[in-house]
């Protein structure tokens, strides 16, 4: 923690969460813990700010999904002294992210000790599964109705009629109910795969191709009179309502979450950088979820060492250090955290330790790996001698999906060139006539294994901004001098101006697309000058071609600094997937809504 601990100390007082011996017998102690955020998962005093009334709105509040709603803390919660005691973990190697997940435990456990008694509370998070079974459910009766009205309103002309429509009006009672016991068996409520990422709607889309087999099988086996227009209506129409629904939810609860609210409150348990990034990915994205309420040492630290209270401080990156692991129970107590995020230096019989003393608590246990930036499919535990081992695959960066990949982006560039072929004329001949030169700008970019391509857009600066590009390089807002970017660019045409900022501009990378030197999705599209000073780990995104979009597009473009730029490419080529695709070309759209990093 030498690098990333704060230096503002905290005032000491009579009472301390924990007061483990160091290595020379001597107490350290730490101050006593404000809860930072209530029991479900808000902001004691308001949404994220320092003295306002607190909201009763969103989910698991009163009266409503969301705010400040929840049981009184449990005794203790303003710290309780005591004595550390326990075994010491040793001390491993810093690394990583958030990695697998250990789960949740449910046996109960006995003793009077209120930190030993302590509960997770979650009420938000009940009350957003049942809003999702609604909209499953809503769904689905929309999509039943749709397909009896289409196949039973005179819409249509069908070559047969049914003898009797009684199968479908209980085909249309009955299949709410199924679709949602199919959600349900198939795990698509499990709170872990909720609120972010493509998993969601990744069991979304097989809980609904299983129950349609199901349904197809059982009506083959009974000969049911069921017309296979319906079902053709029907499933997929509840599939698409369901997503819908899905997304519509999650943006609530990304709203409710950048107000501070519907938050998981974790505790991170490491020390040095290994916690500092655990704390860093807490507070980089508020919409995933994490607020981090306390810090707990692995080890109590030494006479001479840098995580000493009176050599560093007592908060981590603004967290503050609430204990040791030895007293990890009372600082959960303590902080009301309902998860806990170990780091890898944790040795496992302090972890298995750990694991025992959370049972019955409802808190969830997440163990860093020292794997960063590599998630989804290509990640599954496989135990080995009783030991779970992470198996990691390859990147996909050939084979049968790939070759899909290339086929929907020919598809998609090839459909909105011939629909929108008219705009893009216009803003061809806005160009032109607005300023001196052509409307097309070409130039030389560096795609898949370093090939080069011609790159096309529309012209949005002075045929003369090349050279005026020098007498501007002090002004460049990119600090790693890599890239040349200004807000208030006065080369930039006033045609230009108004194409970057719907990034219209970029539209004539379709015909990239269509000629296959570009993908829909990928890395930003680097200048040969840029890649001649890549280092050596950067020319992974080399690996795959570059994108008219991409996980950068929707992350702030223009705004983002470039090693974390950097870093969403390579986190692109590592994990690649045709549902991470839809996600991304789905977000962008918004993302050009709101016009963020755009100039």
């Amino acid at each position: 923690m030498t690098d990333t601990m704060s230096g503002n100390r905290r005032s000491g007082g009579p009472n301390v969460v924990a007061r483990p011996r160091d290595d020379q017998g001597t107490g350290v102690q730490y101050p006593p813990v404000r809860p930072q955020y209530g029991p479900d998962g808000a902001h004691p005093s308001g949404p994220m700010s320092p003295g306002g009334p607190a909201d009763p709105g969103g989910f698991g509040g009163p009266g409503g999904y969301g705010g400040s709603g929840g049981p009184e803390p449990p005794d203790g919660a303003g710290g309780v002294p005591g004595q550390g005691r326990g075994g010491r973990s040793r001390r491993g190697s810093n690394a990583g992210s958030l990695g697998s997940s250990v789960g949740r435990h449910s046996a109960a456990r006995a003793g009077g000790d209120p930190a030993l008694a302590y509960r997770a509370q979650v009420n938000w998070e009940r009350r957003y599964v049942r809003m999702l079974l609604g909209f499953d459910a809503a769904a689905c009766v929309l999509a039943a109705a749709l397909a009896f009205f289409v196949r039973f309103g005179n819409l249509v002309s069908f070559d047969t009629e049914p003898i009797s429509i009684k199968p479908y009006i209980l085909m249309t009672v009955l299949l709410p109910l199924a679709w949602v016991l199919a959600m349900s068996l198939n795990r698509a409520y499990e709170s872990r795969f909720l609120g972010g990422g493509s998993e969601e709607f990744r069991r979304v889309v097989n809980s609904a191709a299983r129950l349609t087999a199901a349904v197809a099988i059982a009506s083959y086996a009974t000969k049911a009179e069921i017309a296979r227009s319906y079902v053709l209506i029907a499933f997929p129409a509840a599939t698409v309502f369901s997503v819908a629904g899905r997304v519509i939810g999650r943006g609530i609860l990304h709203r409710m979450r950048r107000s501070g609210r519907c938050l998981h409150r974790v505790l991170v348990v490491g020390a040095g950088e290994s916690a500092a990034t655990l704390v860093r990915l807490a507070q980089r994205d508020p919409t995933s979820g994490w607020a981090a309420v306390g810090v707990v040492l692995d080890r109590s630290p030494g006479r001479h060492s840098h995580d000493r209270p009176e050599r560093s401080g007592f908060d981590l990156l603004g967290v503050p250090i609430v204990g040791t692991s030895d007293t990890l129970h009372t600082a959960i107590s303590a902080t009301h955290a309902t998860t806990v995020a170990i780091c890898p230096q944790m040795d496992g019989e302090t972890l298995r330790r750990v694991l025992w003393t959370l049972e019955g608590s409802d808190v969830d246990v997440l163990v860093s790996s020292a794997l960063t930036d590599v998630t989804g499919p290509r990640i599954s535990i496989r135990p080995v001698a009783g030991l779970p081992l992470l198996h990691i695959e390859e990147p996909e960066l050939s084979g049968t999906r790939r070759v899909m990949k290339g086929v929907f982006d020919r598809f998609v560039a090839i459909t909105v060139i011939l629909l929108f072929s008219p705009l893009l004329l216009g803003l061809g001949l806005a160009v032109r006539l607005t300023s001196r030169g052509p409307a097309l700008f070409k130039q030389i970019r560096v795609g898949r294994g370093g090939e080069h391509f011609t790159m096309f857009k529309f012209r949005s600066m002075y045929i003369d901004a090349e050279a005026r590009k020098a007498d501007l390089e002090s002004h460049n807002e990119r600090g790693e001098g890599l890239l040349f970017k200004m807000r208030d660019d006065p080369r930039i045409t006033r045609a230009g101006k108004f194409l970057r900022k719907w990034s219209l501009d970029e539209l004539p990378q379709l015909f990239n697309v269509l000629n296959g030197t570009m993908s829909l999705v990928g890395p930003r599209p680097p200048l040969p000058s840029e890649v001649a000073r890549y280092e050596d780990d950067v020319h992974r995104r080399l690996m795959v071609k570059p994108g008219l979009t991409g996980l950068w597009q929707i992350s702030g473009r223009s705004d983002l600094e470039w090693d974390e730029s950097v870093r969403l490419d390579l986190r692109y080529v590592e994990n690649w997937s045709l549902a991470m695709d839809f996600v991304i070309l789905w977000r962008t759209v918004f993302a050009v809504l709101r016009r963020e990093g755009a100039y």
